[in-house]
């Protein structure tokens, strides 16, 4: 025999090993370096007999906070499914048939079975057999040192179950040499155990570790999946069956209906049609041996070996699908744990970690939130809808954390290849980026114009600063220091013509042309730089600020290059034809709600190993972005579209003060975003697929492109209801100042060129009754206000002149009593001012004296005294 341990036998004999054996048996405590005499037992000792039982590996369970505020299991992850529990949580029948069965002199030994031992290494030796003749503690060191190999297996390896098979093989099957120097090191590493674990520990971490068949391990685990119950409850048939089954797990396990193997006429054994016959003859012995024991009476034996045995599979769902209703935020804590490097230097660490690290990680998700976003989703929004591809997405997050409390969507969750969002079915949380298991966004419309108003305020306008928000060709805007020319006319939804109006009135109509004409007085890019500031980035996880310009920061070729190549167009970038996830623009408007405080999302409130120690979160931060002083100007501009605005369909009117926005893009996609103080809400509703007008499509009696405003409503009611919120503070004056401009003198000119030049000095015109004039006719006489510094927008009316002299003579009534001059004067059209003057005085001056003067002009008379 070759090898070290194979010429054992040639040096000393199997003697020798064996009194070093008995030695060990009888008194565990002793050394066995203290043993001498023989090179076989130089050998023995030299053998590594340091052994220290990991972690096994555990499944990581996520936790939610249900309605009454306690955390509940939302989904559990694993390779191993596992359930540790204490020595106190297991049946005293389940030790009675473990050790009847396996090791009847546990509690006696020190580790080892002598004489079963050496009869399997001569029969090794001989090549006749390869039984294991093991102790619990020898098969809770095997166990050990298989979970050790196949946690240096990663399930993400291209051979994954090869490499886990040969772990299994390593531990137990090898004959000759290689299997003496595997039993020998169980023996010693047996031993070792033994000196430093107590008995119930070796016994308990045994039934912790232990396979039960297939991805089952641990008495817990096999106990609910098996019998649908808990180890602390299982009765005599349920512990008989379970302590055969992890005998040879895969043989004897009974939850495969067509059998765990097939004989050579190939037909399925130990199945279902059998009732699991392999499972019982093995259950049986176990009962037998256990009345040999003592363990139990013979009346309990007879009833329990003539019960047929009764599987009640209580099938765990791993992963996301477990989750039910929840599985899209599921969906989005899973991502966040295979990228964040708290959870690992790699993916692969990563993933590992999710699978068997044994982490209680507790979310953000609060059931007090999700369950109505749930039913109110499901209820407005339908999975499937003939004739178009329909989505539905809904996200709520708390303003000053950026915790993610609700995800809810309108599909069914499916990760099957054969998923088909036709068939209402999706694994994609239309909410998120593809970073999180999202898409490419979805287009925000007009709720990308926070942005303008932002960057609007930030740059020291105001909101009441009046300007000509009318349909025309905008022309030029400034872009990246640089210009855009705009090619064609934008118009407004329902094809108004747009005004000459406040910004205050263009954020409560979500006015395009008034936008557009907001952004001529600002830089495109600087608008695109606002949004990233807050948060904002485009679905598939590009920069909106640069996404589709080159190093020179031009516009690069949409088709060679394959970008946006609008980035920083004044469509994209006021009216926000962009793909953006929803989630995204929730965390905008949170950070106007937060006084300017942008917090990154974040869905992991805390993490405790499997050894209960809290360990560190994934880091998310909250920077200030925007004074609050702009903030909280945009909030009192916010608030009116949802107080008389487009978004008064979406306002819970509870008695919490809610801002908000709404957007629809082109036809195909709708947006609504509104937030407390508190909470934070987006709504998507849209085209997963293709470009349908929504507008053709009903649910529920509802047009499609309007369930945003009772879906976002009902959303924001239960955030409401559960986290409340507060007044917002009060905007900024300097913000809401009023902007006095110069109005400049049009007088004299005709009225198309005074309208022209008012209109683009940002005033209002209109055009009031003609009125005599020696001014051209048809041509302006007079204006109202006059000259001179007024308000931006103030509407000014104009007086066309009729070109008619107004001029009159005024008669001389110089020498006449005073009375008669007034009456002369007056029915000239003339007022009179004789102040010194009584009825009977006679005139003796007067001003003017004679010519010609405006009707109504003030005649002055000088009088003589009455005597």
């Amino acid at each position: 025999m070759k090898g070290v341990l194979g010429g054992l036998l040639g040096l000393v004999g199997l003697s020798a090993v064996a009194g070093v054996l008995a030695t060990a048996a009888v008194t565990p405590a002793i050394a066995i370096a203290g043993v001498t005499g023989s090179q076989a037992l130089s050998i023995f000792d030299n053998l590594p007999n340091s052994l220290t039982p990991g972690a096994p590996m555990e499944p990581t369970i996520l936790y939610a906070t249900g309605e009454d505020g306690k955390p509940f299991e939302l989904a559990k992850f694993y390779d191993q499914n596992r359930v540790p529990v204490t020595f106190d949580q297991i049946s005293p029948l389940l030790y009675d048939a473990i050790l009847s069965s396996e090791d009847k002199n546990f509690y006696s030994h020190g580790g080892i079975n002598l004489g079963a031992t050496v009869k399997a290494v001569v029969e090794n030796l001989r090549n006749t057999s390869s039984r294991g003749a093991s102790t619990i503690t020898q098969q809770f060191v095997k166990n050990v040192l298989i979970q050790e190999c196949e946690q240096e297996v990663s399930p993400n390896e291209e051979h994954y179950q090869e490499e886990l098979n040969k772990c299994f093989t390593e531990a137990t099957d090898p004959d000759g040499a290689d299997g003496i120097k595997r039993k020998l090191q169980e023996m010693r590493y047996a031993i070792q155990i033994e000196k430093d674990y107590s008995k119930n520990d070796i016994l308990l971490g045994y039934l912790n570790i232990a396979n039960f068949g297939g991805q089952i391990y641990g008495i817990e685990a096999a106990a609910n999946y098996y019998f649908g119950t808990s180890a602390k409850k299982l009765n005599l048939d349920q512990a008989a069956t379970l302590a055969g089954i992890v005998q040879n797990p895969n043989r004897f396990r009974i939850d495969l209906k067509d059998g765990t193997w097939t004989d050579e006429a190939g037909v399925g054994r130990n199945s279902e049609e059998d009732g699991y016959a392999d499972a019982q003859h093995r259950r049986n012995y176990v009962i037998d041996r256990m009345l040999v024991d003592g363990k139990i009476t013979k009346a309990q034996h007879d009833e329990a070996v003539a019960a047929p045995v009764e599987p009640n599979i209580k099938a765990p769902k791993q992963g996301c699908a477990g989750a039910g209703a929840q599985a899209y935020f599921c969906q989005y804590a899973k991502s966040v744990i295979e990228k964040d490097p708290a959870f690992g230097k790699t993916e692969a660490e990563r993933r590992d970690m999710l699978q068997r690290g044994g982490l209680k990680i507790y979310t953000s998700l609060d059931m007090r939130v999700q369950r109505p976003a749930v039913e109110a989703m499901h209820a407005r929004v339908p999975d499937k809808l003939p004739g178009i591809l329909l989505g539905g997405a809904g996200v709520s997050l708390e303003v000053s954390t950026g915790r993610i409390l609700a995800i809810a969507q309108n599909t069914s969750f499916s990760e099957s290849a054969e998923a088909n969002i036709a068939n209402g079915q999706s694994s994609q949380v239309f909410a998120a980026d593809r970073d999180h298991f999202g898409g490419v966004g979805f287009g925000p419309g007009s709720t990308y114009k926070l942005f303008t108003l932002l960057q609007w305020l930030e740059d020291g306008h105001s909101v009441n600063e009046v300007l000509d928000g009318r349909v025309r060709n905008f022309g030029k805007f400034p872009q990246c220091g640089g210009t855009y020319t705009q090619p064609e006319e934008v118009g407004n939804f329902g094809q108004g013509r747009g005004s000459v109006s406040s910004v205050l009135r263009f954020t409560a109509a979500s006015l395009n042309t008034g936008f557009l004409a907001m952004a001529q007085q600002l830089d495109l890019c600087d608008i695109n730089k606002m949004a990233k500031r807050l948060g904002v980035h485009w679905g598939d996880g590009g920069d909106v600020t640069t996404y589709g310009l080159d190093g020179a920061g031009h516009l690069k070729d949409a088709k060679k290059d394959n970008v946006h190549t609008d980035a920083n167009d004044p469509f994209p970038t006021v009216l926000g034809s962009k793909s953006i996830p929803p989630l995204q623009m929730a965390g905008a408007y949170a950070t106007v709600a937060n006084k300017g405080i942008f917090c990154e999302p974040r869905v992991i409130d805390k993490i405790t190993g499997p050894d209960g120690k809290e360990m560190t979160t994934p880091k998310r931060s909250c920077t200030q972005v925007i004074s609050p002083e702009v903030a909280a100007t945009a909030a009192y501009a916010l608030r009116g579209v949802m107080e008389g605005g487009t978004g008064s369909g979406a306002n819970p009117y509870d008695g919490i003060p809610v801002i908000g926005k709404t957007g629809t893009a082109e036809a195909e996609h709708t947006m609504l975003v509104e937030s407390s103080t508190k909470v934070s809400t987006a709504v998507w509703v849209g085209n997963v697929e293709g470009r349908k007008p929504l507008k053709e499509f009903s649910a529920n009696g509802t047009r499609l492109n309007d369930i945003r405003y009772p879906l976002a409503r009902d959303l924001q009611r239960a955030a409401n209801a559960v986290y409340g919120g507060d007044r917002f503070p009060a905007p900024d004056k300097n913000l809401t100042r009023r902007v006095l401009k110069e109005l400049p003198s049009v007088v004299g000119q005709s009225i198309e060129d005074a309208t022209r030049t008012l209109e683009g000095a940002g005033f209002s015109v209109q055009v009031g009754s003609p009125v005599d004039s020696a001014v051209e006719a048809g041509h302006v006489a007079e204006q109202q206000p006059g000259a001179g510094r007024v308000p931006g927008g103030t509407t000014v009316t104009l007086a066309p002149s009729t070109g008619k002299d107004p001029e009159k003579a005024v008669p001389n009534v110089v020498g006449s009593k005073f009375k008669q001059a007034k009456k002369a004067l007056e029915g000239a059209g003339f007022s009179v001012d004789g102040e010194d003057c009584s009825g009977g005085a006679k005139v003796e001056a007067q001003d003017p004296a004679g010519g010609k003067a405006p009707p109504g002009s003030t005649v002055a008379l000088t009088c003589e005294s009455d005597d």
